[in-house]
């Protein structure tokens, strides 16, 4: 499948409810805003944002169903809490039976409720844009977004790091894989950063 906007517009309209398509759609239109000001592509941004959720609203036991098919468990965590499989699973469905070959998209699509290290420039804007779309309301989401706008990188990790921090305080568990990916863009901007001193 080639990267079609109004294809993978109305697949997602098709497959989710109405809420759900709403901040699809918000997502879509803050990815394509964040790739523009960044230099990345807006329309594999755009694609990418559209079809983040296609597998949201699947119930958790289809999901896991289809994890296990697919061999898409990779931690206990998958399995114990299922609802942060529906970007693999998403991803699978897209590459698998709409024949969907961006990879860079897929990537997006399947890490953007956990992050993983090493993400690269898509794969960030779309978690974070994700996470800080338009109707998004809670303290401190404007200044996430400021910070993406200024450097995606930074506001990648401030996204990772709130997560973290919301998780700890509703004592809800934190999945391997958001640890890892704190971690790994820490390291990354820790080495940037010395470079440029050095």
């Amino acid at each position: 499948m080639i990267l079609q906007v109004e294809v993978l517009r109305d697949l997602a309209a098709r497959v989710l409810s109405e809420e759900r398509f709403r901040h699809t759609l918000g997502v879509a239109d803050w990815a394509e805003q964040l790739a523009g000001h960044h230099g990345l592509d807006p329309v594999r941004a755009r694609c990418a944002g559209l079809v983040h959720d296609l597998a949201k609203e699947v119930s958790l036991n289809n999901q896991l169903r289809y994890a296990r098919r697919w061999n898409l468990l990779h931690y206990p965590e998958d399995e114990q809490s299922p609802y942060v499989l529906h970007g693999p699973v998403a991803a699978y469905w897209l590459e698998h039976y709409y024949g969907l070959d961006d990879a860079e998209v897929l990537a997006a699509v399947e890490n953007h409720t956990l992050g993983r290290p090493g993400m690269g420039p898509l794969e960030m804007l779309i978690y974070s844009a994700d996470l800080t779309e338009r109707d998004r309301d809670f303290p401190k989401v404007d200044i996430l977004r400021q910070s993406l706008y200024d450097n995606l990188e930074k506001g990648t990790l401030a996204c990772v790091e709130h997560t973290l921090i919301y998780l700890r305080e509703s004592k809800r568990p934190i999945h391997p894989l958001t640890q890892l990916t704190f971690d790994d863009l820490q390291r990354r901007l820790n080495i940037g950063t010395g470079s440029k001193n050095s």
